[in-house]
């Protein structure tokens, strides 16, 4: 991808559906990218904590800076700390360097107050939500100078744990699935997995 429209091109397939908020994350991962002057991540050489939750317009937000990150939860680099918050830190892994970005308060109100969530409130679902309704609210978010959309806090560096992949699994005793070793527990019938420990 090599334009904002391409990201957000994708981002639109990848999320599914028209909203504000994917374009806000969209627009907030690429920004944390250009602070700390990095690219996206192919593997696992950048890191995202967000502070999204569920049940709320953050879960769109989250999509939005992982379409522009790269960061999955697929490849172990992004973890979600429930905090119910339009807000994440980006950590370049290599570095330690970080960045956390937050969607500003003024913003955020705003946009709890368009038309879009108004639908959204009344239970319509986002795909259904007119086009006349959604793109305002959509084109807002992609033309606000990025100083009036996001909090931009300092710099930091951070220790991150080291670790390796884990790349052995053993069935489960009790219930036979395959189950990767560091989380398999030893019982009076063997390993077992999770699930099977109770």
């Amino acid at each position: 991808m090599q334009t904002f429209e391409d990201y957000f091109e994708a981002g639109l397939k990848f999320h599914g559906h028209r909203c504000p908020a994917m374009p806000m994350g969209l627009r907030a991962g690429l920004t944390a990218m250009r602070i700390l002057g990095v690219e996206r991540s192919p593997d696992k050489e950048l890191q995202v904590i967000s502070e999204t939750g569920e049940g709320h317009a953050a879960g769109c937000f989250l999509d939005g800076i992982m379409m522009a990150t790269g960061c999955t939860y697929g490849k172990s680099n992004i973890k979600k700390l429930y905090y119910n918050k339009m807000a994440f830190t980006l950590i370049d892994v290599k570095t330690g360097r970080s960045v956390r970005v937050s969607i500003r308060n003024e913003i955020l109100a705003q946009s709890l107050k368009s038309p879009f969530i108004e639908q959204r409130k009344s239970g319509v679902p986002p795909q259904d939500v007119p086009a006349e309704i959604a793109d305002p609210v959509i084109e807002k978010v992609l033309n606000i100078p990025v100083e009036k959309l996001l909090n931009i806090y300092e710099i930091r560096t951070v220790e991150l744990p080291k670790g390796k992949g884990v790349f052995e699994a053993e069935p489960c005793a009790q219930c036979g699935e395959m189950t990767f070793v560091n989380k398999l527990q030893e019982t009076a019938i063997g390993k077992v997995c999770i699930p099977c420990a109770g």
